[in-house]
């Protein structure tokens, strides 16, 4: 239902007024039940959302690794330049690019469960066919398609976990999802490794999309059946957990909840610059996010390795930047700053990328400058999600500003994949240049918005007054723009 009025949806929380006129929350349990809640969440929650990422991503990275063994030759009439398979690749990104902003509006109107595990099964259909394409169209296709059901997910998940954890604790939760895109990396370059090996009467590229495609359509059905939908819907609660959600999703902010649209917030996040300036620095993070998923095990061949080799060699960089990722917003959290992270983030890529351009011939140094690239673009890609679900204010402002600002990422998934074709090797003197003027203009707005949030906050205090912690901040009518809301740094 889009709506322009004021929803609550937790008429089950019992609140106070203070003399000052602001609302605050009656405390109805007890910090181990509350603990007891999020240990409860965090088993059911994550598991299923990180297995689904984790075949999400292999189902979207797995190209690079056929590349290596013989699509271009069967599909792609060899391919000589990389054009195609460039094509073929950014194919992906054409509707990846157009659906999250649709797709996580509609997301906030459907049963969670549904959403994901409709997604899961058609994703892992799309995949499983690309085995059956036997030319340049067919793949493209293929591809196309499978950006439109993968959209569903990582656009979405943000807003979904926004739903069960508060402020202090999402940074970690979606560091931990984006980190399953690291270990998907290496888990993907383990499964290639293997499947390269194999001696059947399939081809290995064949044989490779259906072994990590199977996988996403059973994890549909698992979908269907585990992932809770809203707090106020879920079955998953008692009485007493259901209080306890319903609780911690309006600490500190009462915005918009359930299956309601604000037309005003959906406004207010189309013409919000900050969403556009996280977009630019989404873009930068992606444009190395697309060529590492698809081009670091050719990249690392030209350190002279064979192909097999250099799928192995491809884990230990992807499997350093989960625990990297992981890391920054496990801190991240604790300081409650996000802008301080997402600097570092990108100046550490921008550091690979220079080692990568300045040290043409040591092998060491080339390889080390690899797992700089790999922590640096995920470390990025988490701390810019989880700064906006903190400070776009309601459900619906987060539902179109967290996609908006992904789809103008994505974009920057598009060039990458352009960013390093066959003719530029071995050096890839212009992608790896062009990578690293991003990362460090990621890392100006980065500093240029933590100023700006952190002047606004100065602001608020002077002209309204430092507002309680613990007091209930009423978004739904304002989102972030109520006098009482303060902006994470």
């Amino acid at each position: 239902m889009l709506t322009d009025e004021k929803t609550s949806g937790i008429d089950e929380i019992q609140m106070v007024v203070k003399d000052e006129g602001s609302i605050s929350i009656n405390p109805l349990h007890t910090n181990e039940e509350e603990k007891r809640l999020v240990r409860r969440l965090d088993m059911r929650l994550m598991p299923v959302l990180c297995t689904l990422y984790l075949f999400a991503y292999l189902d979207r990275i797995n190209l690079g690794n056929a590349r290596l063994q013989g699509l271009p030759q069967n599909v792609l009439h060899g391919d000589p330049t990389g054009v195609l398979f460039d094509w073929v690749n950014s194919a992906f990104y054409f509707s990846y690019v157009l659906c999250p902003v649709p797709a996580a509006l509609l997301s906030k109107l459907c049963p969670p469960r549904r959403w994901f595990g409709c997604a899961a099964l058609c994703w892992g259909l799309c995949s499983m066919l690309m085995a059956t394409t036997f030319n340049f169209s067919g793949l493209l296709v293929t591809r196309v398609c499978l950006g439109v059901f993968e959209a569903a997910l990582s656009p979405c998940t943000p807003l979904y976990l926004s739903l069960f954890y508060t402020r202090d604790e999402i940074g970690l939760r979606i560091a931990i999802y984006n980190g399953v895109a690291a270990v998907a990396g290496a888990f993907g370059g383990l499964i290639a490794f293997g499947n390269q090996t194999a001696r059947l009467p399939i081809a290995n590229w064949k044989l490779l999309f259906i072994v990590e495609g199977v996988p996403s359509v059973l994890l549909g059905f698992v979908a269907l059946a585990l992932l809770p939908n809203r707090p106020e819907e879920t079955s998953m609660f008692n009485a007493k957990e259901r209080e306890i959600a319903l609780e911690r999703g309006s600490r500190r902010t009462r915005a918009d909840v359930g299956r309601v649209l604000q037309r005003k917030h959906i406004i207010a996040a189309l013409i919000d610059w900050k969403v556009y300036a996280a977009g630019v620095m989404y873009f930068a993070s992606n444009t190395a996010f697309g060529a590492i998923s698809a081009f670091l095990p050719t990249i690392i061949t030209t350190f002279g390795f064979t192909n097999a080799i250099a799928q192995l060699l491809t884990v230990p960089p992807y499997a350093v930047a989960a625990i990297v990722l992981c890391l920054l917003q496990y801190y991240s959290d604790k300081l409650r700053n996000r802008g301080a992270f997402a600097i570092a983030s990108s100046m550490l890529g921008a550091v690979g990328y220079a080692l990568l351009l300045a040290v043409p011939s040591n092998i060491h140094a080339r390889y080390f400058a690899t797992f700089c690239v790999t922590s640096g673009t995920y470390g990025m890609n988490g701390a810019i999600i989880a700064w906006f679900v903190d400070n776009l204010g309601s459900e619906t402002k987060k539902a179109t500003g967290l996609p908006l600002l992904q789809a103008i990422g994505q974009c920057g998934a598009l060039l990458g994949s352009h960013m390093y074709p066959l003719t530029q090797g071995p050096r890839y003197i212009k992608g790896f240049a062009v990578n690293c003027g991003l990362d460090l203009l990621a890392a100006l707005i980065a500093a240029i918005l933590t100023i700006c949030y952190q002047r606004e906050n100065r602001r608020r205090d002077i002209q309204y007054g430092k507002p309680d912690p613990n007091a209930l901040v009423d978004t739904s009518e304002l989102a972030d723009k109520a006098t009482d809301f303060r902006y994470t740094p």
